[in-house]
């Protein structure tokens, strides 16, 4: 018998329910329409992806140069982002630091993958040592996925425009080499809780043995080797950092001695 727009059809005693012509037509128009949808919010996000500014986004960047430079090679807390569009993530082998999640992460940096990364980083590879918390504002993280995908396009141009040699906190890195005589160790003593620091133009400077901080920049911006320097830190002057050239030279240079 007939039932509005479906046929019922007696199977072995029972009856079955089959699409009539209009409820076929009906559901070729649902799929047509859904394909249309998908189409869209695909075509949408791309977009969205697409409408950063770039020039804005060099400005945005100067919050990553903390810990980024666009210098090939050059890396500072975190690795260079040179040419870093398209790349796997973890993928440098000159730089150290990776954690084994992103390594294993699978990810390849482009346009959507930077934005859940910008967005935040814990949340799209747990266990990961990226200590930014993120980018909230949609627009900002758009123009700096329009940034470094111009940078990665011009193969260091942005890094010579002046943003590749952005390091600690956003400041230019000093060339150890180039400093002074009275910035050149010569020698330090320690003494109880002293450390006196000789350097080259003949003065003394006495620290804390706390606040005389050891450290090792073996980059093309670090002391020649055997040459380390003395660099303040703190606005009392009464903190500094003995910077080397490699960590074996630290003990060469420290003696013991009132």
């Amino acid at each position: 018998m007939f039932t509005g727009a479906r046929l019922l059809v007696t199977v072995g005693g029972g009856a079955a329910a089959a699409p009539s012509h209009i409820e076929e037509r009906h559901m070729k128009r649902i799929s047509f329409i859904t394909a249309i949808v998908a189409g869209a919010v695909a075509a949408t996000t791309s977009a969205t992806l697409a409408d950063g500014d770039s020039d804005k986004g060099a400005k945005a960047f100067r919050q990553c140069a903390a810990c980024h430079t666009l210098q090939a090679g050059d890396h500072r807390t975190g690795p260079s982002l040179s040419g870093i569009w398209g790349k796997p993530a973890g993928s440098i082998t000159t730089f150290n630091r990776y954690s084994k999640a992103l390594k294993n992460s699978g990810i390849v940096w482009n346009a959507e993958a930077l934005d859940r990364w910008l967005e935040d980083p814990k949340a799209m590879v747990p266990g990961n040592r990226m200590v930014f918390r993120g980018v909230a504002e949609k627009m900002t993280r758009d123009d700096l996925i329009a940034f470094l995908k111009s940078a990665s396009e011009s193969k260091g141009q942005a890094a010579a425009s002046g943003m590749g040699g952005m390091g600690h906190h956003g400041q230019e890195m000093p060339k150890l080499k180039e400093l002074d005589a009275n910035n050149r160790i010569v020698a330090i003593q320690h003494c109880r809780d002293t450390y006196e620091v000789t350097t080259e133009d003949g003065k003394a400077h006495a620290f804390w043995e706390f606040n005389l901080r050891f450290k090792v920049d073996s980059g093309n911006n670090g002391p020649a080797p055997g040459k380390p320097v003395l660099a303040p830190s703190g606005m009392m002057g009464d903190r500094a950092f003995a910077v080397f050239a490699a960590p074996d030279e630290i003990s060469v240079f420290i003696k013991k001695g009132c």
